[in-house]
């Protein structure tokens, strides 16, 4: 045996060389598991993978994915969604299957009672067809891939295409026996000859189906083939053929045939999965679904709601693996699973309890490097998974969902939206056939209602809410949306609480039966405005006793409350404390009366307290006026003076106790007891408001037209090769006036050295007419003026 010496200690050589190898060995398998580490499957969506000695990482940046391997989408799957976390109308990413294959794709989300989810394709104009020898080709190419659309569409409740074809000597589908002149392919690549409105498989257009075309011999309007515009248009809402991929014209090769065509954008509303529940109302019921493949990467979200204090979600178990998540007790949620280490437990604990019977969201992920619970808001709980472990998780069972086959205490209460690695499982489907599980959970204002903003009041419905904004100043989904409108000096808005004519009715009647019953001791007054007008008349309220109320702003541009309760009194006028609100910025004003005393606040200052010394009740209320008071003859002589400006400027969300005047004016102006005297439209001017991408698209009607073309025909985007001839005229326009300003900057130029050498020889002006800028007083009155203008 040989031996060496160190630091005088005898050593076995052999041992030492044994020893050498073995720390050797075990490099090789630690650098064969470094290469092996950076498996394609472990980093998903594109994560770019990277490595260290023991372990590695992947880089999920620009993906749209997060997590330790980039499995989790950061988009919502639906504009559904996105509407139920308060969003509003806008551009948004929407992920449809969440970590599945599918990449997430930038939408136009509508939000209005349905939530529409707009897809934009290339071309959305109305587009004019010239006669041609042959048949005409239509392509759309749309911002979504084919998979893609076909998810949005298998997601929806309800899709649609408005489709237009307007005519003039070219016939559609050649009703009612002759072959169609013009097809159309949807996405499966098949033909179909049936247009907008009508059925599949009908060929025939809307009127053919509703029985009102122009000529009742043909199922088409254009099918008649006269020698004036007509046009055919309707909704394609089959969902099984949308979205529309190609349009072949055929009947555009007579020398008097003309026509124009439009295809919209695809819409659909409705998120089947968001919405999809079911309701448990046994401990031992449950509902069992295929087994659960989530090897590596496994996440499962779902919204839940109880009054239990207990209770399994979901459990799928194999020989020796299982994966659960339960409410393990009123305020806490567990996630465990076991992949051949043992049991292994992720919990979140809320601060407050989740028995509440309110929906709250869940959401588990578990992965080869660590696992995730979410509960709701509160921050994610990560924990490492075991360095030396397994990774497979290997399920052979049923899936259980709201019991659990370990024979432990099931969930009592409501599941929606439980998806598994982005597919939404059909609760209610299942459901419908199984025992003590009910299809679909009530009770969604609970956890929604808070939504509704401005006084706007929660609708319970089957599959979701919605706000009523009836006794509210503000409209859209969420009651958020000021209704605003810009008011010129001849601009009037009277809501009357008494038709004239009931006046009438009765002569022989006393006169104080004759006038309205609306007596009030109080009123709640709120509006914004924003003008730079001083003084103006905002808001005049009267009454057949001619007592008043006017909110005013006078000369100096502050605000007064003007009251006139009594006959025999002076009216009193209150005034508040603080700057010029004429400043062109939008303003808030909140006036609460109860009997004698008066509340007036302005934007964020301090509320101010008055109090009223006539009488307290406001008789035989007539009418609430925005605007100029077109009965002057009956106002109080300074509010006559100002009244004679009439109001330039804005008007918002203007409410008078429960009457919202401005909004029935502009929105329900034909059932509302509104009379509208100059120009009213509605208007962003109160408030900023999301823009529409798709709003400003070439969408012509058919009144757009000009000239001495035909009554009908329609205004249209030429089709390319005008464009091209339009683009030189273009060009020349642009050649010509580029050479005239060549022409005028040589001639300044002549004229700036005759004015140099002049100077040079002393002839100096301080009132020189060359000056870019002059003194006179009367321009800077001008400038000011404009400025006003600007800001109104």
């Amino acid at each position: 045996m040989q031996q060496i010496y160190i630091d005088n200690s005898a050593v076995d050589l052999i041992k030492v060389q044994q020893r050498i190898m073995g720390h050797f060995s075990d490099l090789q398998m630690d650098l064969c598991g470094i290469i092996d580490r950076c498996s394609p499957s472990y980093c998903e969506h594109g994560g770019k993978c990277t490595q260290s000695w023991n372990t590695f990482y992947c880089n999920c940046s620009n993906s749209g994915y997060i997590g330790a391997t980039c499995h989790s989408s950061i988009y919502e799957q639906s504009c559904e969604a996105y509407k139920h976390q308060g969003n509003t109308s806008g551009l948004h990413y929407i992920d449809l299957d969440g970590s599945g294959p599918l990449s997430p794709q930038l939408v136009y989300c509508n939000m209005t009672e349905k939530t529409w989810m707009v897809i934009q394709h290339n071309n959305t104009d109305l587009t004019k067809l010239k006669s041609s020898s042959g048949e005409h080709l239509a392509y759309f190419n749309y911002s979504a891939n084919m998979e893609q659309l076909q998810a949005i569409i298998n997601q929806a409740e309800h899709c649609e295409q408005e489709v237009s074809y307007h005519c003039k000597k070219s016939r559609l589908l050649n009703t009612p026996d002759g072959a169609p002149f013009i097809w159309w392919v949807g996405r499966a690549g098949e033909v179909h000859t049936y247009w907008g409105g009508a059925k599949p498989g009908t060929q025939k257009c809307s009127c053919g189906l509703e029985e009102s075309c122009i000529d009742s011999s043909h199922y088409c309007n254009c099918d008649a083939d006269r020698r004036e515009w007509t046009n055919d248009s309707g909704p394609l809402s089959f969902k099984d053929h949308l979205p529309v991929t190609e349009i072949s014209f055929g009947d555009i090769n007579r020398v008097d045939s003309e026509a124009a065509y439009k295809v919209g954008h695809l819409q659909c509303y409705g998120d089947k999965n968001f919405w999809n529940a079911a309701f448990f109302n046994k401990e031992t019921s449950y509902l069992h679904f295929p087994t659960f493949q989530g090897e590596l990467s496994a996440d499962i979200s779902f919204l839940f709601k109880t009054t239990a204090t207990s209770g399994v979600f979901m459990e799928n178990l194999g020989i020796k693996d299982f994966i659960r998540i339960e409410l393990s007790s009123p305020s806490e949620v567990v996630f465990s699973y076991d992949v051949g280490n043992g049991p292994f437990d992720v919990r979140v604990e809320a601060p407050t309890p989740l028995n509440n019977n309110q929906w709250h969201y869940v959401k588990a992920e578990r992965n080869i490097k660590e696992a995730m619970l979410q509960v709701d808001r509160l921050p994610s709980r990560i924990q490492k998974a075991p360095t030396d472990g397994h990774i497979h998780l290997q399920l052979n069972s049923q899936l259980f969902v709201g019991g659990t086959a370990s024979r432990q205490k099931g969930f009592l209460g409501c599941l929606r939206s439980l998806q598994l690695n982005g597919i939404t499982l059909d609760l209610e489907e299942r459901a419908k056939i199984t025992p003590g599980v009910k299809p679909g959970c009530p009770g969604h204002c609970s956890s929604y209602g808070s939504l509704c903003q401005n006084e706007g009041q929660c609708v319970e419905k089957y599959n979701g809410f919605s706000c009523d904004c009836s006794l509210s100043a503000f409209a859209g989904p969420f009651c958020q949306k000021e209704v605003s409108a810009y008011f010129k000096p001849g601009t009037s808005v009277t809501y009357t609480f008494k038709e004239p004519y009931e006046l009438t009715k009765n002569a022989s009647v006393q006169s104080s039966a004759m006038y309205s019953d609306v007596t009030l001791r109080g009123e709640h007054i709120a509006f914004s405005f924003r003008t730079a007008q001083a003084p103006a008349l905002l808001l005049y309220a009267n009454s057949y006793y001619r007592e008043y109320l006017a909110v005013l702003l006078n000369r100096n541009g502050h605000l007064d409350v003007k009251y006139k309760l009594q006959n025999n009194k002076d009216a009193e006028v209150f005034r508040m404390n603080m700057r010029n609100l004429a400043n062109g910025q939008l303003h808030k004003v909140n006036i609460k009366r109860q009997a004698d005393i008066l509340h007036v606040q302005v934007d964020q200052y301090a509320r101010e307290e008055f109090n009223l010394t006539s009488d307290m009740e406001f008789n035989a209320i007539k009418s609430v006026i925005l605007g100029k008071v077109y009965e002057s003859g009956e106002l109080d002589p300074e509010v006559a003076r100002v009244n004679s400006l009439g109001f330039s400027g804005c008007l918002s969300a203007v409410q008078f106790n429960s009457i919202t005047p401005l909004k029935a004016a502009l929105l329900y102006p034909s059932s509302s007891p509104v009379i509208v005297k100059g120009q009213l439209g509605e208007s962003h001017c109160g408030a900023s408001s999301p823009s529409n991408p798709f709003a400003v698209e070439t969408t012509h009607s058919l009144s757009d037209q000009s000239g001495t073309v035909d009554t009908g025909e329609p205004i249209v985007n030429a089709i390319r090769s005008d464009s091209a001839l339009i683009g030189g005229v273009i060009a020349v326009m642009i050649f010509i006036i580029l050479c005239v300003l060549a022409i005028m900057a040589r001639f300044l130029y002549r004229r700036k050295e005759s004015f140099q050498s002049r100077e040079a020889k002393g002839e100096k002006s301080d009132d020189s007419p060359d000056l870019p800028f002059n003194n006179d007083p009367n321009s800077q009155n001008v400038l000011s003026e404009n400025q006003k203008e600007y800001f109104i």
